[in-house]
């Protein structure tokens, strides 16, 4: 009865480890890269050059980052990524800017097809 029950209890934390991380969840941060992305998103939050190239550069590194955390299957460094990301963000833009990033991240990021109903309530 205990090897079934201890059996059972490393199946269990097994499986808890296997699908504690997905990558996919993060996947999306590679789309900020993406042209058409970048350049919707500058369009969409009004950014000026100089923001467009502290964002180029934070989007690039975050990137850069976001492969090795995933390649390692390393949820607390994925999670740094992206905090990394969004306070960078917070400081290069206003907070009007800001905002209409973070709809950008939550909206366009996991649906492609709904930007156009970001741009259509600019």
């Amino acid at each position: 009865m205990k090897k079934i029950l201890v059996l059972v209890m490393v199946w269990v934390a097994f499986s808890t480890a296997t699908f504690a991380f997905n990558p996919s969840d993060y996947n999306a941060f590679y789309k900020l890269n993406n042209k058409t992305a970048f350049t919707g998103l500058v369009g969409y939050i009004d950014a000026d050059q100089e923001q467009v190239a502290y964002l180029q550069h934070v989007f690039k590194v975050t990137e850069q980052e976001m492969k090795v955390a995933v390649n390692k299957q390393n949820e607390t460094a994925a999670e740094n990524v992206v905090n990394y990301n969004l306070r960078n963000s917070k400081f290069i833009l206003s907070e009007s800017q800001y905002r209409k990033y973070l709809e950008f991240v939550n909206v366009y990021l996991k649906d492609e097809n709904n930007f156009a109903l970001l741009t259509e309530n600019k």
